[in-house]
């Protein structure tokens, strides 16, 4: 059954206030919810529900091969975003009550399906969003719950919320994929809306109880491609050590833009074109010219 839209406006596990203008940048639209039993409960068992983790806001699901992570993996993309980044192409991820209720076992079921598939190409599940660590309980129920069937679990993150993460939840993930949208505080600001030193301080987290990371940067013309800027996010991700797997330098794309016009909000890049290939290699070459495996 599906919730009802009062059902579906409960209060933010995290709560947090936000501005005006933004997004976060996940990529996919996947399958919605289709295919998963979605909840509907009266709004004291929803309250409690999320708060243990046994239930939690989902925007979509999809299946993928070598995106968001190695091999084959089922990529569950959770409501809510504290950051507002300028170049979002996902805007409908940003807000909590824009999901749809699924409970942790509902999605687990669905893990338990692909396991195979996962074995067999060295997947498993990447927890997206959105952000996910807004659903800090709901997500250390879907972690926990997936390697304890022995499944592969990624988490894409902006590390903004790093401190949701607690050890016992990193223990049971293999890899994160951390977004790192800018090496400068004030073009983070700009950009996101919110201050980078959490993501600094998570990145050194990770790199210091040795957790496998790959990096992400959003390469976007006029608002992160500055030198100086690109040179701090290569110096910084450098500094991680032999924790970094991998860096993506990720052109910026438009394919998001009426998405912002259908949500009633204001896009201010409308007018941005996405890098040359040529300016995109010439940034990975800064990473690269720091021993960084970059793509």
């Amino acid at each position: 059954m599906s919730t009802t839209a009062a059902e579906q406006t409960g209060a933010p596990v995290v709560p947090l206030g936000l501005p005006l203008v933004g997004g976060s940048h996940t990529r996919a639209q996947g399958h919605g919810t289709a295919g998963l039993e979605t909840t509907d409960v009266e709004r004291g068992e929803r309250l409690a529900a999320v708060r243990e983790g046994r239930m939690g806001s989902v925007h979509s699901w999809e299946l993928v091969t070598a995106v968001d992570g190695p091999g084959t993996r089922l990529a569950i993309f959770l409501s809510g975003c504290p950051l507002r980044c300028l170049y979002c192409h996902n805007p409908d991820t940003m807000e909590m009550r824009r999901g749809t209720d699924v409970t942790a076992d509902e999605l687990l079921a669905r893990i338990a399906r692909y396991r195979g598939v996962f074995k067999a190409t060295g997947g498993g599940v990447t927890i997206s969003g959105g952000e996910p660590l807004m659903q800090p309980a709901f997500v250390r129920r879907l972690v926990r719950g997936a390697a304890a069937m022995d499944v592969s679990v990624v988490i894409d993150t902006s590390g903004f919320l790093g401190a949701q993460a607690t050890d016992e939840m990193l223990d049971d993930v293999a890899l994160v994929l951390l977004d790192v949208k800018s090496g400068l505080p004030e073009t983070y600001k700009h950009a996101t809306g919110r201050e980078l030193q959490p993501t600094l301080d998570f990145g050194r987290r990770l790199a210091a109880r040795g957790t496998r990371m790959w990096i992400r940067f959003v390469l976007v013309p006029g608002l992160t491609d500055a030198p100086e800027n690109v040179a701090a996010v290569a110096d910084y991700v450098a500094s991680l050590g032999e924790a970094v797997e991998r860096v993506e330098v990720l052109p910026f794309h438009q394919m998001g833009r009426d998405k912002w016009a259908d949500l009633g909000m204001r896009y201010e890049l409308e007018d941005t074109e996405p890098p040359s290939r040529e300016a995109t290699e010439s940034v990975r070459d800064v990473f690269r010219a720091r021993g960084l495996t970059t793509f």
